[in-house]
């Protein structure tokens, strides 16, 4: 793969364990906010939780377009997340070869801003960034376009000033993957932090839209 001087950091099970640390308390939440502002049953609210994530790539965007849900207040109310910090996990070789790795660096996750702020705080890397976009950056025209919305992709790059050709993304989500390079972006598959249990046969296949598949960020350099 050839060498880009713009790197884009998925957060959420690229740089740490969010499998653990945070995925079942986010998604718990997301369904006792459906419960009680929705009026749904636990089944139903799982149910709808599931549909809009395969749906749009986001529960958040079925919600807002369908259940008149406002963002900020389901995301406020979904991150709490009491005790994150303690439970944040990353890699130390991963974070030294983040370190060392040449070119501009950003994350870019469809997390709120405060949440992903937590995550770095916990795990000491936020001066390794030059910038940080969630999910409240990803708006255009008036409505959230989070990953793997090509267009947001698309306007990143033109804000950061590089061509989609200089950007590579790094992360988990094949989903983002496939947006990235339908754009002309690089993609890194970060497999680190995926359980086997949800990974199986799809872990050792790499799809064509995905340059390389790496199982640490020492692998980026190579």
């Amino acid at each position: 793969m050839r060498r880009t001087r713009v790197w884009l950091f998925d957060l959420d099970d690229t740089l740490h364990d969010a499998t653990n640390a945070s995925m079942p308390g986010i998604r718990e939440a997301m369904s006792d906010y459906m419960v009680q502002h929705l009026g749904l049953t636990d089944a139903e609210a799982k149910a709808r939780r599931n549909l809009y994530w395969h749906r749009y790539g986001a529960t958040l965007l079925g919600l807002v377009r369908h259940d008149g849900v406002k963002a900020e207040h389901f995301l406020h109310h979904t991150h709490v997340l009491p005790g994150l910090e303690q439970r944040v996990r990353g890699h130390r070789a991963d974070i030294a070869a983040l370190a060392r790795l040449p070119g501009r660096r950003y994350i870019v996750t469809n997390a709120p801003l405060a949440y992903a702020r937590r995550v770095l705080g916990a795990l000491g890397i936020g001066h390794l960034f030059d910038g940080l976009w969630a999910i409240e950056d990803m708006t255009m025209f008036g409505q959230l376009r989070p990953k793997p919305d090509a267009r947001m992709l698309r306007h990143l790059a033109a804000r950061l000033g590089v061509p989609p050709s200089a950007c590579t993304l790094v992360e988990d989500t094949l989903v983002h993957q496939k947006a990235a390079r339908r754009v002309g972006m690089g993609t890194v598959w970060m497999q680190r932090w995926i359980p086997p249990r949800l990974g199986g046969e799809r872990l050792r296949r790499r799809p064509a839209y995905v340059d390389r598949r790496i199982r640490r960020l020492r692998g980026l350099r190579g």
